[in-house]
């Protein structure tokens, strides 16, 4: 048993895909697999191979794929699915299979409708069967969790004398506390002949929200692998987090002094792919990777970082592949972070009153939430937030089942209304083309997102946008039952924040001017 390394072994193919709402293709499979590997994943499992003819193909791919990480598949313990992992590796020359078998007594008596000496039978001929294979051979008690300390120790024990190299012991429903899985790792250690033949690892799923706690649990008493997953994916509340995992080794060497082969700063860029590719969106208060891991928005906290950012971040945002951390300008944003934020966007503190700017701000900040520079320039620049330049007059969308989409937009101006209409796939797309004629700029949205704000018929949806306009950025936000309308309204803003940014440029230049006229 390695003792001073942790192996890092990746489910998300396998045990993240079951709780997708669809399966993944095997070209985003080999997507996820190649970048896995390039994070520095020992392991990965890429799939059942028996359960369909398209997870075999994935499994087959992955394989090949791979150069550096073993590829892995999952087996239950019956001789067709050892088969059809050997077979969807067989031209791969390093693989590891992974067979399993529930051990409980619930999951022995109620689910398997055996008994013990079945189960340990069906154990011993699976291991045995895959060794004529393979000398990598991983053993999972299914709901070890909840098996008897004594069983544990007999299952394992004979599954190491057919050949077993790595013995899993699974929370499979996410029952345990950290203190109990410990005790059980602990106990195994001490009692199994033979354990020292083997790598012991943790699967650990997230029901309780303890998946991660229970994980560490088990290397403090002796586990040298972890099975988990990019972004926690998984059944039910998902699976162990291999970016929290790691950054805890990271950060808490003193605790966790073992070696991995996970590069930290891949991370981010890792847990991006598998959202996107997978459809499912990062929590923004997600540990390590979620959006607000490096942001601040209190003034306290933002007080502290511009002090010594150790104060308030214990990781860096660097670390896992991010530029920086955010500093968010909110309500709740003090004297010292508007202070440093228009510092960085090259105001003297001798070119504004403090006191008087900080009160406008939080006006604004009152009125909008989120404040951002381009704000704070309309600010100092205009002395204001600025006017809206356009506003949405009146808007009609025509579309239907196989029918392109028209809008007709209606947008005021400086006293002026402007009207016209465009087609496009679906009314949001035909509306916004009509915009942009109106506008006549050259504007690319960036980024789209609809967040249902309630429930049911009561339900509102909350519309952020955001664009590229003249090399920038620029956002938008719009809530309204009508989630056309409301994405036009925010489209519009963003285009408004474009626009007010156009004046502050030309107030600059302005200025520039004026101070080379009074130097000559």
């Amino acid at each position: 048993m390695t003792n001073d390394r942790i192996i890092f072994f990746d489910t998300t193919l396998r045990d993240g895909e079951q709780s997708l709402t669809s399966s993944l293709s095997t070209e985003d499979k080999v997507q996820i697999a190649t970048a896995l590997e390039n994070l520095g994943v020992d392991v990965i499992e890429a799939g059942f191979p028996v359960s369909s003819a398209e997870d075999f193909r994935s499994v087959r791919e992955i394989g090949k794929a791979l150069k550096s990480t073993v590829p892995c598949a999952l087996a239950r313990a019956l001789p067709i699915d050892i088969e059809s992992c050997v077979q969807a590796f067989q031209n791969v020359e390093r693989f590891r299979v992974h067979t399993f078998l529930a051990t409980s007594e619930i999951h022995v008596k109620s689910k398997l409708r055996t008994n013990w000496s079945n189960v340990l039978d069906r154990a011993k001929s699976a291991v045995k069967m895959a060794r004529k294979w393979t000398d990598d051979i991983e053993f999972s008690c299914e709901d070890a969790g909840r098996t008897s300390l004594k069983n544990l120790v007999e299952i394992i024990e004979a599954v190491i004398k057919e050949g077993a190299t790595t013995i899993n012991l699974p929370d499979t429903v996410g029952y345990c506390t950290p203190e109990e899985f410990g005790a059980m790792f602990k106990f195994v250690v001490e009692n199994t002949k033979g354990i020292h033949k083997v790598v012991l690892s943790t699967h650990c799923h997230n029901d309780l929200g303890l998946a991660v706690s229970n994980t560490l649990s088990g290397i403090n008493f002796g586990a040298r692998q972890v099975e988990c997953t990019i972004n926690g994916l998984g059944e039910r509340s998902g699976n162990c987090s291999l970016e929290e995992v790691a950054a805890i080794m990271y950060t808490r060497k003193d605790k966790f002094p073992f070696k991995n082969n996970i590069k930290m700063e891949k991370i981010y860029k890792t847990s991006q792919l598998v959202s996107r590719i997978c459809n499912i969106p990062i929590q923004p208060n997600k540990a390590v990777v979620g959006e607000n891991s490096f942001s601040h928005s209190s003034g306290i906290h933002q007080d502290g970082i511009l002090k010594d950012r150790s104060t308030y971040e214990i990781l860096g945002p660097e670390v896992i592949g991010l530029p920086g951390h955010k500093m968010f300008m909110t309500p709740r944003s003090g004297k010292h972070v508007i202070q440093h934020q228009l510092k960085k966007l090259g105001h003297q503190e001798s070119s504004y009153n403090l006191p008087k700017f900080y009160e406008q701000f939080s006006k604004l900040a009152d009125k909008q939430g989120h404040v951002h520079d381009y704000d704070l320039e309309a600010l100092f620049w205009l002395g204001h937030e600025g006017e809206e330049f356009y506003s949405l007059s009146d808007l009609t969308v025509s579309c239907g089942t196989n029918k392109i989409s028209v809008a007709q937009v209606a947008l005021k101006s400086c006293e002026h209304k402007y009207q016209t209409s465009a087609s496009g796939l679906g009314p949001i797309d035909a509306s916004f083309k009509a915009i942009k004629k109106v506008v006549n700029k050259n504007i690319v949205l960036s980024d789209y997102k609809i967040t249902s704000k309630g429930k049911g018929c009561d339900s509102t949806g909350q519309v952020d946008i955001s664009i590229l306009f003249n090399g920038k950025t620029y956002f938008g936000k719009a809530i309204g039952e009508d989630i056309v309308e409301a994405s036009c309204r925010s489209f519009i803003q963003a285009i408004n924040n474009g626009h007010r940014d156009e004046k502050v440029q030309m107030k600059k230049i302005e200025n520039e001017i004026k101070d080379r006229e009074c130097f000559i």
